[in-house]
């Protein structure tokens, strides 16, 4: 890059501007020249610097005339931004040994809080290191100290975790292969691996983080925390303390260390910043090692309500109606993290009242909601879907919930509970609400006993939502738009241009997008008949069901989240 990105013009003399501003006066200036003058060259300061080492004046008016000296706009930590984009920076020790901090990015720029903007090899490396412009502040170095522990501080506890670990116990790789499993343990208890597996979690959380992602692969270790549906790297570690890692993680969620084979299933529960969190646990062999995947149940988060999920008036009115009858069965459908556990809790909420009996059975028990009998399942001990629900039966319930119909026999009892008198949900994985017909129907169940028992499917995806920070309308290119089958006459598309709330992403939180239908006299002789999913689906459009793609371009064009977003989440013709 160009030395014109960085546009640093000197007007006049330093000491000139702090005669003229009558800062300092022309004796304390000859005593600080001399100063100057007698230090070593390899060790001599800038006469800013000596001036205040010397008393005679304070580092925030030699700033403001180095401000007009170099015209650069002089700017205090107070002015600076509260957080900064997401993306990849300088390493926090460079930062901190040259004095200077990316402070934003606009428009492709990059602003850069520096002490010492004469610094010809800190200009050289950042237009190396980075393809932006770089757009240069004047600053503090108490004030950029401030900021880099304020953006980065996380990461700089992290780095001197690590950098604190004894290199004498980086012969891991040995005690892997010899699998001294009491080394591992003695390794894990120890003070720099416990801290640093609590910063990685603490991060994860305070970062409205879903999911920690650690996998290991040849050289390194990747840390990546999932949030608003997207993965993120953010760290990582380095491969000599991977085992140590994987075992605090294991310990934690009281795991054997020992087997590194096979895959296996835990728990932890933690208190983070206050909050009561349990953490769901996956380990799997992989060729470098095991890869740990954590997923993130926050125990403090308010349950949310049904009007809160993004349902379009009409459906929600048309659901609503659904889950207060009597008795059948409801599935909602989606891929893993598509909401479906969200919205039957929502669900559960709505019609919770005294004169009901609710109980769920679940893996894992997500949100705890006062008045519902709920069970975690066990299968160590032979607590299955199954087993559970053969047994809730005998509880005289009104309301049953399956986590999750994962094989024929929890069907079979899911469809004779709703037959007997009770309203049953569950969920079920398929891409849309007519595939849960036909997904019920291959795992051998009879096609009279689904068409009497289901009375609705719901199958739904999540959206990030636009960030109302820097959300801005937007022209996108016309390909994209060719693939909006439902285009309103007044279409107006926006985006979000990233901003310090989303941290340059464009997206802060999440929003549903639904297809709900409803199994009707038609339908039911559908499903007896045994129909394709695809004659079912246009049988549902056709008596009005919105498909999923349909209900995520009413969110374009309301301004809730973008084209890409829909594309991103929904198959083509759903």
């Amino acid at each position: 890059m160009s030395r014109e990105t960085v546009k640093i013009h000197k007007s006049g003399l330093l000491s000139k501007i702090l005669l003229d501003r009558r800062l300092i006066t022309p004796e304390k200036l000859e005593i600080a020249l001399k100063e100057q003058s007698a230090l070593d060259k390899s060790n001599r300061h800038r006469l800013g610097e000596v001036l205040v080492t010397l008393g005679f004046i304070s580092e925030e008016n030699i700033l403001s005339a180095l401000s007009s000296q170099l015209g650069l706009k002089y700017i205090k930590f107070s002015e600076f931004p509260k957080l900064i984009p997401a993306g990849v920076y300088p390493t926090i020790k460079f930062m901190k040994e040259y004095k200077f901090v990316p402070i934003g990015m606009e428009d492709g720029t990059l602003k850069i809080a520096m002490s010492d903007p004469l610094n010809e090899y800190v200009l050289d490396a950042l237009q190396n290191f980075t393809d932006k412009k770089l757009e240069i502040y004047l600053s503090g170095v108490k004030d950029i100290m401030e900021a880099i522990e304020q953006y980065f501080g996380s990461n700089l506890q992290m780095t001197s975790i690590m950098e604190g670990m004894r290199e004498d116990e980086a012969g891991m790789d040995e005690i892997e292969l010899q699998e001294d499993v009491h080394h591992l343990r003695d390794m894990a208890f120890e003070a720099p691996i416990v801290k640093l597996v609590n910063m990685l979690i603490t991060k994860a959380v305070e970062g409205r983080a879903s999911d920690i992602h650690i996998e290991p692969f040849e050289n390194s270790v990747k840390v990546r925390y999932r949030i608003d549906g997207a993965l993120a790297e953010v760290e990582s570690l380095p491969k000599r303390i991977q085992p140590a890692v994987i075992s605090r993680i294991k310990i934690m969620s009281r795991l054997n260390i020992a087997e590194r084979r096979l895959p296996q299933d835990g728990r932890i529960k933690l208190r983070v910043s206050g909050r009561d969190i349990d953490l769901r646990v996956s380990t799997i062999p992989t060729i470098y090692g095991e890869s740990i995947v954590m997923r993130i149940l926050d125990r403090g988060t308010e349950l949310i309500v049904l009007d809160h999920l993004g349902f379009p008036d009409e459906t929600l009115k048309r659901y609503e109606k659904m889950i207060t009858t009597p008795y059948g069965m409801f599935l909602v459908t989606g891929p893993t993290g598509s909401g479906k556990t969200t919205t039957l809790y929502a669900s559960l909420n709505r019609i919770n009242s005294d004169d009901k009996k609710i109980i769920t059975v679940e893996d894992p028990i997500e949100y705890q909601i006062d008045g519902i009998n709920q069970i975690q399942v066990k299968p160590r001990i032979g607590l299955t879907f199954a087993n559970g629900l053969r047994h809730i039966v005998r509880q005289d319930p009104d309301v049953i919930m399956v986590g999750e119909i994962r094989d024929i026999e929890t069907a079979e009892i899911s469809i004779h509970s709703a037959l007997t008198g009770h309203l049953v949900f569950s969920t079920l994985h398929t891409n849309d609400a007519p595939g849960a017909v036909t997904r019920i129907l291959d795992m051998g169940i009879e096609g009279f006993l689904v068409s009497s028992s289901l009375i609705g499917v719901l199958a739904q995806r999540l959206v990030r939502v636009i960030c109302p920070a820097c959300k801005e309308p937007y022209k996108p290119q016309q390909e994209i738009i060719d693939k909006i089958e439902f285009l309103p006459d007044d279409f107006s598309p926006y985006h979000g241009a990233g901003c310090e709330e989303c941290r340059g992403t464009g997206y802060r939180g999440r929003t549903g997008i639904f297809e709900l239908m409803a199994v009707d006299g038609e339908i039911r002789r559908m499903i007896l008949e045994k129909a394709g999913s695809d004659v079912i689906r246009e049988k549902a459009v056709s008596k009005g069901m919105q498909v999923l793609r349909e209900c995520g371009w009413e969110k374009v064009a309301q301004g809730i989240t973008t084209i890409e977003e829909v594309l991103r989440v929904s198959q083509e013709g759903s």
